[in-house]
């Protein structure tokens, strides 16, 4: 096997990891914050993996595209650079799958195409990584993993990296717990669930000067604990809604119509991001008597990405229209989307009723097991959970723009009278 490239220095965390992903442990995961480095060194196993014996590995995320802008055109490339310089890697960019000269493959996926997902997991595998887990449902996993049997000669394994979630999340329940996340029963074999912590401060040597100071640094109390330690979050008591609550899909069904929804950030840059305040971006379908969130594109923007964005997700998913609030910078969200593209249908919503009142009748139909999720949306679900009736920003260290967005596109499709109307009372 060739040897790494001297250029290619570890740091101590990552090798550390790299003892772990050696172990006997069927299981690995890597969690903590962003930049840590955990998806590079998993890669840099897979690549070590796949140039010991002819073996095929699958890398999966739950958005295929996602998978292709920072695995395929990013980080994999990067990896095989240092790692294997002088091997003749071949590039299938036609179904996403790189050769090696032994024979080995290592293909990657997104599970939100079935046709392409029934296709890879039709094949067996030496290794399959779940990149971004926190994503991907329980369920998918199980399903992906009758998969992981190729005979090849390496121990087969399961390799998962994430920012980590809640603490109600299949992760913290299979990994910290050692419980099957559906049973709830203690693990058979906790032995072969290995896991490791890694902050971007254990990557400080790789990641730009300033990075973790003027970027992570200026995150809300709630994000920085996630982003930038790494902490799994509490679920608060009294919120409105749990995990239960939430049913999962693990791919978008038929809609009778689809919305975007957006609430706005009132600032943007520096300021938004010291005080955790995001455009909430929700695209958001009415299945039957099901209200199901299809995509969460919320974040931190300026107006002119934000409406871009939203504009993008008009026309990606078809959307019937796109909805803002009209009492949040006055008509600003309608001049921001039609300033851009005057031929995309938009509707106002009105904040006739505080949070509280708006938030309840779309907690309810959750609870009555009609709130759907494609995938999972850690960053949506954990302001779900964490929000409490009453509850300011200053309160919770983070402002719920997501779930806010969320409660006005379920409004708009499953609760409101009709477009343009103030909210019914419940």
């Amino acid at each position: 096997m060739p040897n790494p490239s001297p250029a290619f220095e570890k740091t101590a965390k990552q090798r550390g990891a790299i003892d772990l992903l050696a172990s006997p442990a069927r299981n690995v995961m890597l969690y903590g914050g962003s930049r840590s480095g955990k998806t590079f060194i998993i890669l840099y196993a897979l690549v070590v993996r796949a140039l010991k014996a002819k073996s095929r590995h699958l890398i999966l995320r739950f958005r295929f595209n996602h998978a292709k802008a920072s695995i395929w055109h990013e980080t994999l490339p990067k990896v095989i650079a240092l790692v294997c310089p002088d091997v003749k890697v071949k590039w299938n960019n036609s179904d996403y799958f790189i050769t090696f000269p032994n024979g080995s493959e290592i293909w990657i996926g997104g599970l939100d195409e079935k046709d392409r997902t029934e296709k890879i997991l039709g094949t067996e595998w030496s290794t399959i990584f779940f990149n971004e887990c926190s994503q991907i449902t329980h369920a998918a996993v199980e399903m992906a993993l009758t998969r992981l049997a190729e005979n090849s000669g390496l121990v087969n394994k399961a390799l998962f990296d994430c920012n980590p979630p809640n603490k109600k999340h299949w992760t913290y329940l299979k990994f910290v717990e050692k419980r099957d996340p559906s049973s709830k029963a203690m693990l058979a074999k906790p032995d072969d669930y290995g896991m490791m912590l890694m902050n971007p401060e254990d990557n400080r040597e790789n990641l730009p000067e300033g990075y973790i100071e003027d970027v992570l640094g200026r995150l809300s109390q709630r994000n920085r604990q996630r982003f930038l330690l790494g902490m799994w979050l509490d679920v608060a008591a009294g919120a409105l809604w749990n995990m239960e609550m939430i049913k999962r899909l693990d791919g978008a069904p038929e809609c009778e119509r689809i919305v975007v929804a957006v609430d706005p950030a009132a600032s943007s840059g520096d300021e938004a991001e010291s005080k955790g305040i995001e455009t909430g971006i929700i695209v958001a379908g009415k299945s039957g008597d099901r209200f199901v969130v299809l995509d969460d594109l919320s974040g931190t923007y300026t107006p002119d990405e934000w409406g871009t964005r939203a504009i993008e997700a008009y026309y990606q998913w078809r959307a019937d229209r796109v909805v803002g609030e009209r009492n949040n910078g006055g008509d600003m969200v309608e001049d921001v989307i039609h300033v851009r593209d005057p031929n995309v249908a938009y509707d106002d919503v009105w904040a006739s009723q505080g949070k509280s009142r708006r938030a309840e009748p779309v907690a309810a139909l959750y609870e009555q097991g009609r709130g759907y999720h494609v995938g999972v949306f850690p960053d949506l679900e954990d302001q779900m959970v964490s929000w409490v009736q009453g509850s300011t920003v200053k309160d919770m260290g983070f402002s719920p723009d997501r779930m806010d967005s969320m409660v006005w596109g379920c409004h708009e499709l499953m609760l409101a009278e009709g477009g343009d109307a103030e909210f019914v009372d419940y």
